[in-house]
């Protein structure tokens, strides 16, 4: 295979990945920093840690070359996707399923230092991240799914952690999952003219007129949440005003999704990016400074 092969498979493969466009792999890491951080009290264990951000960039990159085999039939129909690998046919079915396989084995392969619990809960894991872009087809609110998608490395990194998954964890979970729905909802706002042209099933269709109201009610939920599970760990300041910030973040998001324009739609899904990153900053400050009073 000569060296211009490589890099076109290469070129191709990354893009299957979605290399070039982080945000899915950054949502779906803050959410898992907020557990580990919690699970561990604050000292997460180094090599738990090292495994779970390599374990979050390869999963979510299996997820995005599935979610591709899934709409090869529809993506060249939409504007945005009109450019993937199978849009344009540069990749075969049998190479993305193979790299995709590759992709969830090395995952697999990564949490064999882990205890038989977190093995166990890797499952239904991969079986989630594996179904939700067939969920599309007749799914009335496919978002709801991808919430638990995006949200199991919570209790995978309490069971790695503490060696069981307690109640916090499943609150955590399921915050998560509202956000998770909400922010996906803007996502398909943006898209929602070529979906609705080409048959698939989202929450921004399904919620129809009422969608900026459902996104926010998802958002303020996912707060009160969050709220809830800082006062468990009797979480100081910090963690406080991250969600004050974050709520501000979200306000912002607001004024973009009513005027349903989709680039301001797309762009207040890039936007929570800051949330997560500014709650987590939040959990980080109250542990580094001592300001909790209850382990997780």
């Amino acid at each position: 295979m000569n060296a211009a092969l490589l890099r076109d498979r290469y070129t191709v493969y990354s893009q299957l990945m979605r290399m070039d466009k982080p945000i899915g792999t950054l949502l779906l890491l803050w959410p898992t920093l907020w557990g580990l951080w919690m699970a561990g009290n604050g000292r997460p264990d180094p090599l738990i840690t090292v495994i779970f951000v390599l374990g979050t960039f390869l999963m979510r990159s299996a997820g995005c070359v599935i979610n591709d085999y899934a709409d090869r039939h529809y993506d060249a129909h939409v504007a945005r996707t009109s450019q993937r690998p199978f849009a344009r046919g540069a990749v075969s079915e049998k190479e993305a399923l193979l790299l995709a396989a590759v992709l969830a084995l090395a995952a697999f392969v990564l949490i064999l230092p882990l205890n038989p619990l977190t093995w166990l809960m890797s499952v239904p894991a991969l079986f989630i991240a594996a179904t939700y872009p067939f969920t599309k087809r007749f799914f009335p609110v496919p978002q709801a799914y991808l919430g638990l998608a995006f949200s199991f490395g919570i209790p995978m990194a309490f069971a790695a952690q503490t060696h069981h998954v307690p109640l916090l964890a499943w609150v955590l979970l399921l915050a998560n999952a509202l956000w998770t729905v909400a922010y996906d909802t803007a996502y398909a706002m943006a898209d929602k003219p070529d979906d609705l042209k080409i048959g698939i099933k989202t929450s921004a269709i399904t919620f129809g007129q009422h969608d900026v109201a459902a996104i926010m009610l998802c958002h303020a939920l996912f707060l009160a949440l969050m709220a809830g599970v800082g006062r468990q760990l009797g979480f100081g300041w910090p963690y406080w005003a991250s969600l004050a910030v974050s709520a501000l973040l979200i306000g912002k998001q607001y004024l973009e999704i009513r005027t349903r324009d989709r680039g301001l739609c797309f762009k207040a899904f890039l936007d929570n990016n800051r949330v997560g990153a500014v709650i987590f900053a939040g959990v980080l400050a109250c542990y580094a400074l001592g300001l909790t009073t209850a382990p997780a």
